[in-house]
């Protein structure tokens, strides 16, 4: 079974934290990478200084709140390269505000959802997320090199 690369940014650790956890419960084997910033994802994207020998992911998740450069402007530059605008790329960001949700797909997110205020309804989401993205949908294959 292949293992999936995935890519959590988010500028909160107690959410990176119990993010991780529970999307390594599911059943689909996943490496589990994340970044606190815009600014460090997009160094992990293009391989530069502590990401030199990062591999692209399968899958991101995004938040949208993030210091130095916030999810709304990765999600573009990323939708916007023609080698990385292929990875699919769910919004998981605490705002429920139409205009976030409504942008993020203008921009080409694959997926919308809210975080959830309490911890079972986040566990919840998560779970969700991992078993519907690793176990129904079928990821784009990286090209042999």
């Amino acid at each position: 079974m292949r293992i999936t690369e995935v890519l959590l940014v988010d500028d909160n650790p107690a959410d990176t934290d119990l993010t991780s956890e529970v999307l390594s419960r599911n059943a689909h084997p996943s490496h589990i990478h994340s970044v606190i910033n815009g600014v460090e994802a997009m160094a992990f994207f293009r391989h530069e200084g502590q990401y030199a020998n990062a591999l692209i992911p399968d899958f991101v998740l995004l938040d949208l709140n993030l210091p130095r450069k916030d999810g709304r402007a990765v999600l573009s530059d990323l939708k916007g390269d023609p080698l990385l605008r292929r990875i699919p790329i769910t919004i998981f960001s605490s705002s429920n505000a139409q205009q976030d949700i409504m942008r993020s797909y203008e921009l080409g997110a694959n997926c919308y959802v809210s975080k959830p205020g309490n911890l079972k309804d986040f566990m919840s989401a998560v779970t969700s997320i991992g078993e519907f993205w690793f176990g129904v949908v079928r990821l784009p294959q990286k090209e042999e090199q």
